[in-house]
């Protein structure tokens, strides 16, 4: 996958996606439905973007988690968001 995957990104997106990726409770597919990033090509983003320390702290954080993976995601969790969250900015989709 080459730079071409994120070409249609603003560095607006990007810092949104990014913001994403470190929520707990936002699933890869929230990321995919607003940008069209595949969970692969958000751990490549992130990747590019960050500090390899850092990256390899998210990477860690991120294993496994289950609030960021739907299909093993406790079924009662159906938002993007914490309910905690008033508001988000710069997302692509409404609000329920």
């Amino acid at each position: 996958m080459g730079v071409n995957k994120f070409a249609h990104l603003s560095e607006q997106d990007i810092d949104r996606v990014i913001e994403m990726a470190w929520e707990d409770r936002t699933p890869f597919d929230a990321i995919l439905t607003q940008f069209g990033l595949a969970e692969d090509d958000v751990k490549a983003l992130m990747k590019r973007e960050m500090k390899a320390s850092s990256w390899r702290m998210w990477r860690e954080r991120v294993q496994g988690r289950k609030t960021k993976h739907a299909a093993i995601r406790v079924d009662d969790v159906d938002r993007f968001k914490c309910t905690r969250q008033r508001a988000v900015s710069n997302n692509k989709i409404s609000k329920r």
